[in-house]
């Protein structure tokens, strides 16, 4: 269709300059590709939704601060759950902001080269003596517009892979979000059995300086209660610390600041499920689920078309077409067209061919690597979540209940004045070890359900704060 408007223009200018006005409205309407409304969002959304269900997706907006400011006050009016926390951090987080609006970039980009290009008009006048020539010419590069479909196709390409990887970053941002609530809430169920240990402590300490005033106890004997009490006080202020480490590294993830930060967090972790979930197909999950493996693909996907433009449109660098009208009071009017055509002398385009062959080929083997990697971060993440239940449920099911009946055994032999107070308080601080290594394992079962959950889709972050090395590569890592 374009090529017989073409032909028919081609005739309409011999007769008059009004021709080039159609041919002009005609390329414009044929390029005229429009922007979405929602910036290339709906995929992202999509794929967001299918794994944290379509109300979270929902909140996934690139929106202006005011209009997102009442669900957000909405949201921290509440003790916050892990659930919550996913929402704030996919409504609030700058960070996603900024790569949602990225998108808007890519799909300009792709509207951009679906659009014909623009024709060129030129105009001159001249005078010599009594001679007077007016000149007009309208033209149209050629080589963009044959290579029009390859060009487009390739972009579309990219905008999948940008879509890809924007789904990707916010399935990570919200995996470190969740890690870093259980965190945070086990740093508080840390923290006040803490204190109530320091509490417990301080009264021991204080009856036994009582009683060595008395002279009932030695000083080596007050000496240690007051050692335990020391300790104890030196636990509550390495768990205060921790609490407040971990609130700000959750608050980075929400991207909450000021007065935001006073929200409240949930009082205890979930409870730890009965059973862990079952081994699924791991090597077909990790190819057919991963995006960052997709957007590998699609990417390279688009190198093989733009490697096809470029063997297209080696020898043609410009390929330009102009229809010519002059005017002239001393001679009679002149129409006509030109070709012109930039000729491979120096550039034969071969560097160009060459380097697009490259480009594929090392994404092509960059894609193989993560599906190798893949493969194996599946298996490292179900095998860490496996191990973690299995720990965690030890500590529900047999060392948090034994060391309740010890406790309980002893607290009848002390009603029965079998025992002293000391011998009770001995018994406590036995516990505290035990109760805090459960918090711990419950902790990680759900930092590494967090990581598994991730691996199905894209790239974890694999290792607990259980781990010094990974929790302080986890406190610089806020997306």
């Amino acid at each position: 269709m374009k090529t017989s408007s073409m032909m028919v223009f081609g005739r309409r200018a011999a007769t008059h300059l009004r021709g080039m006005s159609v041919l002009a409205a005609a390329l414009l309407l044929a390029g005229c590709a429009s922007l979405g409304p929602d910036a290339g969002l709906d995929p992202v959304r999509q794929v967001v939704g299918e794994r944290l269900g379509t109300q979270q997706a929902q909140s996934l907006q690139a929106r202006p601060a005011a209009q997102r400011a009442p669900e957000l006050e909405a949201l921290l009016a509440a003790p916050i759950t892990v659930d919550s926390a996913v929402q704030i951090a996919l409504l609030n987080h700058p960070g996603l902001q900024a790569d949602l609006h990225g998108l808007g970039v890519s799909e300009a980009e792709l509207v951009q080269a679906s659009r014909l290009p623009n024709p060129g008009f030129s105009w001159g006048r001249s005078r010599q003596g009594h001679e007077r020539e007016i000149e007009r010419g309208l033209g149209l590069e050629l080589g963009h517009l044959l290579a029009l479909p390859l060009i487009r196709q390739a972009q579309s390409q990219r905008l999948a892979a940008a879509q890809l990887e924007t789904a990707q970053r916010v399935l990570s941002h919200v995996a470190e979000t969740r890690k870093a609530f259980y965190t945070a809430v086990a740093a508080q169920q840390t923290l006040a059995y803490q204190r109530d240990v320091q509490t417990a402590a301080e009264a021991g300490a204080e009856l036994a300086r009582r009683m060595a005033q008395t002279g009932n106890w030695s000083a080596l004997q007050q000496a240690r209660e007051h050692a335990f009490y020391a300790e104890a006080a030196l636990g509550t202020a390495r768990a205060e610390r921790a609490l407040m480490s971990a609130r700000e590294r959750l608050s980075r993830l929400l991207g909450l600041w000021g007065a935001q930060t006073e929200y409240r967090l949930s009082e205890r972790l979930p409870d730890l499920p009965a059973n862990a979930q079952p081994r699924p197909a791991l090597e077909q999950e990790a190819l057919g689920q991963r995006l960052d493996l997709r957007a590998s693909l699609a990417q390279t996907e688009a190198l093989a078309r733009q490697l096809g433009l470029q063997r297209a449109t080696r020898w043609v660098n410009v390929l330009e077409l102009d229809l010519l009208h002059a005017n002239s009071n001393e001679a009679p009017r002149k129409t006509g067209f030109e070709f012109s055509l930039q000729l491979p002398l120096f550039d034969w385009g071969d560097a160009r061919v060459a380097r697009a062959e490259r480009q594929y080929m090392q994404n092509l083997h960059r894609s193989a690597q993560i599906a190798v990697e893949a493969r194996s971060e599946l298996r490292e993440a179900y095998q860490n979540y496996r191990a973690a239940h299995d720990v965690a449920r030890h500590y529900r099911d047999e060392l948090v209940p034994l060391a309740r009946r010890v406790s309980e055994q002893n607290l009848l032999r002390y009603n029965g004045m079998f025992i002293g107070v000391f011998e009770l308080l001995a018994d406590t601080r036995a516990q505290i070890g035990t109760v805090n290594a459960s918090i711990e394992a419950l902790r990680d079962f759900w930092l590494a359900q967090a990581d598994y959950e991730l691996a199905q889709v894209a790239k974890p972050a694999l290792g607990g704060p259980s781990s010094p090395k990974a929790a302080a590569a986890a406190a610089g890592a806020d997306h």
